[in-house]
């Protein structure tokens, strides 16, 4: 019987898996919300996939969980402020305000880097499940929460040099990790930035491949390096640098589909990459009925399986409706 490992590794390389994996994301919302919900869901439809922990020797230095309501900070020292228990707050106070006097506060979170690999491939070992690394690098995402999204924007469009120190200690930092992930028996590594407004990209395409695309060739050319599988996450309408990256490398993408036009991506892109997901968290989980679930599943199915090439991931969080996510399965089980 084939495993969740082989099923996924199939599916990654368009070798006609026997069905499509599973991948249930929850949120903390989730948790608290339905947590009889999220056990039954994956009693009855058991995940293809699964996180690895890192069993750190230091622990980063954070303060509160961003999660619950207050004040918190990161590993990097960016202070959060939640105002909703369940839904992770926002960066109010960048820790770069003036670049003469802040970019030296810097301090990439080095802790992280102190994971113990022989527990790590213990519980590779011990599973038969795709197992993702427990690393994610965001290179655009960090800066924004160590300089504030207005006022990184501003940099992009003006590129004072020390935007560029800040965005190469940032990338530094990131290869050091992912390699450090990438010297253990996980399956694959992750990448994640949201570069999707509702309708295009947040920046100009081209100023994307001037200025960031080349970190995440770096990335990928890392972790294949070291024989394992880049997924990447980045939420929005990206469907201008889906091109950009396949051919850079990433073999699975975590996007929203239903902002964009599936049936385009689908003619363009099955077969060259996996669409890791997603259903519409904007929509769908929350207002739709079963009956429209089934239906989304199988138009995605139709214009984006290829071989393999899907993976039936699904954002369980704020709003979504236990019945619909459960939907979510039973309809990937029966295409």
């Amino acid at each position: 019987m084939i495993t969740s490992r082989e099923r996924v590794t199939r599916t990654l390389e368009f070798d006609r898996p026997d069905r499509v994996p599973r991948d249930l994301w929850t949120l903390p919302w989730a948790h608290t919300h339905y947590p009889a919900d999220i056990k039954r869901i994956r009693q009855e439809f058991p995940m293809d996939t699964t996180g690895a922990p890192g069993y750190l020797k230091e622990e980063p230095h954070t303060q509160g969980d961003p999660y619950e309501i207050g004040i918190s900070v990161d590993e990097w020292g960016c202070e959060r402020v939640s105002i909703h228990p369940g839904i992770i707050g926002e960066i109010k106070k960048p820790l770069i305000q003036d670049w003469q006097h802040d970019l030296e506060k810097v301090r990439p979170p080095s802790e992280l880097l102190t994971i113990t690999p022989e527990k790590v491939n213990q519980f590779c070992a011990g599973t038969d499940q795709f197992v993702m690394g427990g690393c994610c690098a965001n290179p655009f995402e960090r800066m924004q929460y160590l300089r504030g999204s207005q006022n990184l924007y501003y940099d992009i469009a003006e590129q004072p040099e020390e935007f560029f120190l800040l965005r190469d200690r940032v990338h530094t930092f990131f290869m050091e990790l992912l390699e450090t992930w990438c010297r253990t028996d996980v399956d694959a590594i992750n990448l994640m930035d949201d570069w999707g407004a509702q309708e295009k990209l947040l920046i100009s395409p081209r100023m994307w491949r001037t200025l960031f695309k080349p970190l995440y060739q770096e990335y990928c050319d890392l972790i294949h390096s070291y024989g394992k599988y880049v997924f990447m996450h980045s939420d929005g309408h990206i469907a201008a640098i889906y091109p950009d990256l396949i051919e850079i490398g990433v073999n699975a993408i975590n996007s929203q589909l239903f902002i964009m036009d599936i049936e385009a991506l689908g003619a363009a892109y099955a077969g060259k990459i996996t669409f890791w997901g997603e259903m519409d968290r904007q929509h769908l989980l929350a207002h739709a009925t079963v009956d429209e679930i089934h239906q989304a599943v199988r138009h995605v199915h139709q214009h984006c399986f290829h071989n393999g090439g899907i993976l039936a991931q699904c954002e369980f969080g704020p709003g979504a409706k236990p019945e619909l996510v459960r939907a979510v399965y039973d309809a990937w089980s029966v295409v």
